[in-house]
C-alpha cells in the first residue's frame, strides 16, 4: 500500500468535466485532487469540438485570448450534403454569443491547457496514472475511492466524491449503479483520411447510399465518422475492408484517390452509440456528472459541452460547501435539478433525430432522392438556421460563473 491521501473533493475521471472541475474547484480554494488512469490526455478519436457555450466560460476565466492561441481551426456553419445537394443547418452568426463559431481542437490539446492552468493554484492536484478500482464506503456514505497506481495502491479520503469518468464509469461500476438506456439504432466506425490543400474545410455530414459520414478537418488530416447500424460492425468486417471503401466512396466520391490508406481494421475505430442518463445523479458522497451521469449519443457534438456544463453548475453550487465538510444530500441534489433538464431535453432532440432520420436513412439502405422535408426548409430560410445553431452551440440552460 503506497499509503493515503485526504482532501476535500476527489473527482475520478480527467476528461473535459472532471478537469474543468478540478481547476474551478482548486481555484476556489478547495482542496481536490483529479485521478485520471492514463499516462497522457493523448487518445485519437474523442470529441474534439469547442463549442461557443464553452469558449464563453473561457473567457469568464480570463484564459481565452491565450486558449485560441492554440492551434485550432473555425466552423461557422454546419452543413450536409445529400446526394449533391449541399444545405446549409446551422448558422453561427445568428447566435447572440461574442463567438460565432465552434473551434475544433484535439481534446488532448484543450485538457493539457486546463491541467497547466489549474497547477497553479496550491489546492489542485492532479494524478495521472491513478486508476480507480472502487468506492470506499463507510455507515453507507461514499468516504472515498481505492485507486492502483505504478507505485502501488492510495486509499483517498474526501468530503464530496464526483464520478466523471464517463460512460463506462468504474466508479459508478463499483457501487451498482446502472443508468436506464434510451436505445441508439447506430454506431461509428472513425478512421483517418489524408486531407488535400484543396480540400472543402468545413465540418460536414454526407448523406448517401444509405449511411451517414462525418467529416472533420483536422488540418492534415480529416477525422472521419461513418456511421453504421448498431452491432452490425462484425457484418463489415465479413464483408472486408473493400467494401468500407466503397461505400465509403458511394458517399463521398472526392475521397476516392485517399481510400487506400485504409490497410486494416485497425486503422477502424469503434464508437459504440449510447444514450443513457441516471435516474438519480448522487448517492451520499458521490456525484456523478458529465457521461457518467447521462450519455449523449455524437448527434451535434455536444456531449462535451454539456459535460463542462455540469463542472460549471457542480463548482459554482458546492464549492461553499466545502468549508462545512461532507456534502448534504440535498446540496447534490440541488446540482441535479439544476442540470437534469438540460441532459433530458437534449437527448430527447437527439433521440428523435436517431428514430426518425437516422434510423430511416440506415433502413433504407440507399440513397435518398432529396434532402428531408425539414431540413429544406431550414435550408432555405436563413432565420431557422439560428434554432440549430443556438442548440448547438449554446444549448438548452448555459452557465456562467459567479
Amino acid at each position: 500500500m503506497e499509503g493515503t491521501l485526504q482532501v476535500q473533493c476527489c473527482i475520478v475521471g480527467g476528461g473535459p468535466a472532471g478537469m474543468m472541475l478540478g481547476y474551478l474547484l482548486g481555484r476556489a480554494g478547495v482542496k481536490t485532487v483529479v485521478l485520471e488512469k492514463h499516462a497522457d490526455f493523448l487518445r485519437d478519436f474523442r470529441g474534439d469540438t469547442v463549442h461557443p457555450s464553452t469558449l464563453m466560460i473561457m473567457q469568464e476565466l480570463g484564459l481565452i485570448d491565450d486558449f485560441l492561441k492554440l492551434p485550432h481551426s473555425e466552423i461557422r456553419a454546419f452543413a450536409a450534403e445529400i446526394g449533391e445537394v449541399r444545405v446549409k443547418i446551422a448558422d453561427f452568426a445568428r447566435v447572440a454569443t461574442p463567438f460565432k463559431f465552434v473551434a475544433l481542437m484535439p481534446q488532448w490539446d484543450f485538457l493539457n491547457f486546463l491541467a497547466s492552468r489549474a497547477k497553479a493554484y496550491p489546492a489542485f492536484e492532479l494524478r495521472m496514472n491513478a486508476a480507480v478500482t472502487e468506492a470506499v464506503i463507510e455507515n453507507g456514505r461514499v468516504t472515498g475511492v481505492r485507486v492502483q497506481t505504478p507505485e502501488g495502491g492510495l486509499e483517498i479520503t474526501a468530503d464530496l466524491v464526483i464520478g466523471a469518468d464517463g460512460r463506462s464509469s468504474t466508479l459508478r461500476d463499483s457501487l451498482g449503479i446502472a443508468p436506464i438506456d434510451f436505445g441508439a439504432p447506430m454506431d461509428v466506425l472513425w478512421f483517418r483520411l489524408a486531407r488535400n490543400a484543396t480540400d472543402a474545410g468545413a465540418a460536414l455530414g454526407f448523406i448517401g447510399g444509405g449511411y451517414f459520414v462525418i467529416t472533420i478537418n483536422r488540418g492534415e488530416y480529416w477525422q472521419c465518422g461513418f456511421i453504421i447500424a448498431k452491432g452490425t460492425l462484425d457484418n463489415f468486417k465479413a464483408q472486408g475492408l473493400d467494401s468500407l471503401r466503397e461505400k465509403l466512396v458511394a458517399v463521398i466520391p472526392a475521397f476516392a484517390d485517399r481510400v487506400g490508406t485504409i490497410t486494416s481494421w485497425d486503422d477502424v475505430k469503434l464508437l459504440s452509440v449510447q444514450v443513457n442518463r441516471l435516474e438519480q445523479w448522487y448517492r451520499t458522497g458521490v456525484l456523478f456528472i458529465g457521461d457518467a451521469a447521462h450519455a449523449m449519443s455524437p448527434i451535434g457534438g455536444v456531449g462535451i459541452n454539456l459535460a463542462i456544463q455540469d463542472a460549471v453548475a457542480a463548482a459554482r453550487l458546492l464549492a461553499s460547501e466545502f468549508s462545512s465538510g461532507p456534502i448534504s444530500d440535498a446540496a447534490l441534489a440541488r446540482v441535479q435539478k439544476r442540470r437534469e433538464f438540460p441532459a433530458r431535453m437534449t437527448q430527447r432532440i437527439q433521440v428523435l433525430i436517431q428514430n426518425k432520420l437516422v434510423r430511416s436513412v440506415l433502413e433504407s439502405q440507399k440513397a435518398p432522392d432529396r434532402a428531408p422535408a425539414l431540413l429544406r426548409l431550414v435550408g432555405a430560410v436563413p432565420l431557422l438556421q439560428a434554432i440549430p445553431a443556438r442548440m448547438v452551440g449554446i444549448g438548452v440552460r448555459p452557465e456562467h460563473l459567479d
